[in-house]
């Protein structure tokens, strides 16, 4: 049996809806939270590689300047 939500069961059962169908309803929805919450640790982990890459702009970017300031100072 997959995984259901126990409060939505409960308040489709108390709304008189048929047992199969109630219990359909809340795995299906049970469903839709786990893939919500992949989606989630993928979006966490997204952040976190451009978070890295921003730090690597911005360093390459610093690099840069200060290279193209002792070369521009030289002269």
């Amino acid at each position: 049996m997959a995984l259901m939500m126990s409060s939505l069961y409960d308040a489709l059962r108390a709304a008189n809806v048929d047992d199969e169908k109630a219990r359909k309803a809340a795995e299906e929805v049970a469903n839709y939270e786990e893939k919500l919450n992949q989606y989630d640790k993928r979006f966490t982990a997204l952040d976190g590689r451009l978070n890295l890459l921003q730090w690597m702009v911005g360093f390459n970017l610093a690099a840069t300047v200060a290279i193209l300031f002792r070369l521009l100072t030289k002269s």
